[in-house]
């Protein structure tokens, strides 16, 4: 197999095919031999956030001046293939912790709330959830019913998250509630919370996850939580913008992670029908499967390239919603088509845990549906279309 040509090196300059590099050698060393014992005991592995913060995954993405190494939004989309590539449970942790939680704090957290919790963050130390999702309220942000009500210089937390990634094991949260339900999105605000706090209970999500099992997924259940005037992100009211500016952060991370998923499709895909023989042959001689395998590596060349377009895009101060929406529909749902296409290929192996196509079908659902369902990004595109 020409590994090669399904990598992003020879797209890139050096410096960053050699960051590539660098990261796709920590994936494979700390994290592969990892990847199906945690999807199938279905725990979190702690040790993983120790390895991220020495390898600087933690910081990366966060400016210098915060503490972090000052990566640009390329070089977070290409780290996040990588580690994708190997491990989505990894990768979901990090689109939460550093993404939705220290990006998003870097952008809207007062100079004094960064100061507190950005080192402990980028150190490993504490790690952080997004508590935004509800019962009720999942695409339609708006609608989130979790009460803030006044108390004092302070408010009061009341109500219920559910599929907060990262929720079991925060340390600290941001979590949106709001304090005028008839404002709508107007009343939604954004706090900065411990989550060792009287009033706060998390429990595990029931049920059993179709995909992403190796990651921790909780629900949040507020009964009467302080929260002080000064763990407001903003001021009241500017939650929903600062909400959406969280998803924006993760999103990138979730099209990269789809890409690394295709990637690791193909990869297998390639791999197995050279290997294997039927009828007296390789199986890679047929051209009904040959088929599949062009298929699989010309989506995933424009998969990538419309990610890398987004992130050059933001890095330029030009990206528009409706590049992100691109990025993120097509790249999940050519992850998609690879991964199912995988499982075919690999026949009765691909329908076991004991190879990794299955679960590589099971995962790129989730990126589907989480931080905007691919309903939702054809709504951001044909509206701009439209007007």
């Amino acid at each position: 197999m020409n590994r090669a040509r399904i990598l992003p090196d020879s797209d890139l300059a050096e410096s960053l095919a050699s960051f590539a590099r660098e990261i796709r050698e920590f994936a494979e060393d700390k994290l592969l031999p990892h990847a199906r014992r945690i999807d199938e005991e279905g725990g979190f592995r702690r040790e993983c956030v120790d390895e991220f913060a020495q390898a600087g995954l933690l910081a990366g993405p966060i400016a210098k001046e915060n503490g972090g190494a000052g990566w640009n939004s390329l070089q977070m989309a290409i780290a996040h293939e990588e580690i994708g590539a190997v491990c989505g449970n990894s990768r979901g942790f990090l689109a939460v912790h550093c993404g939705l939680v220290a990006m998003c704090l870097e952008a809207f957290a007062s100079r004094e709330q960064i100061d507190r919790v950005m080192p402990r963050l980028l150190s490993g130390e504490n790690i952080g959830c997004f508590a935004l999702t509800e019962e009720e309220a999942g695409s339609d942000v708006a609608s989130l019913q979790c009460r803030a009500d006044k108390d004092g210089d302070g408010y009061r937390l009341t109500g219920k998250k559910i599929w907060i990634t990262n929720g079991g094991l925060a340390d600290l949260a941001i979590v949106f509630a709001t304090v005028d339900p008839s404002a709508g999105r107007k009343g939604i605000t954004a706090f900065l919370l411990p989550t060792d706090r009287e009033g706060l209970r998390r429990e595990r999500m029931p049920g059993k996850e179709l995909g992403h099992r190796g990651s921790d997924h909780a629900e949040l259940i507020f009964d009467g939580m302080r929260a002080e005037a000064d763990e407001v992100i903003g001021a009241a009211g500017e939650g929903f913008a600062i909400a959406m500016g969280g998803l924006q952060a993760g999103r990138i991370s979730v099209a990269a992670g789809a890409v690394g998923i295709h990637r690791a499709a193909l990869q297998l895909s390639t791999e197995f029908l050279e290997k294997r023989e039927q009828f007296g042959k390789p199986l890679a001689s047929f051209q009904m499967l040959q088929e599949r395998l062009a298929d699989m590596y010309v989506e995933l060349l424009a998969a990538r390239q419309l990610v890398h377009r987004c992130a050059r895009r933001r890095d330029a101060g030009i990206e528009t919603l409706s590049d992100l929406a691109a990025a993120k529909l097509y790249a999940t749902e050519a992850a998609a088509r690879a991964a199912e296409q995988a499982v075919m290929l690999h026949g009765s192996r691909g329908y076991s845990s004991a190879h990794p196509p299955e679960r590589l079908l099971r995962d790129i659902f989730g990126l589907r549906i989480y931080e905007g369902t691919s309903m939702i990004q054809k709504l951001i595109l044909a509206r701009d279309l439209l007007g």
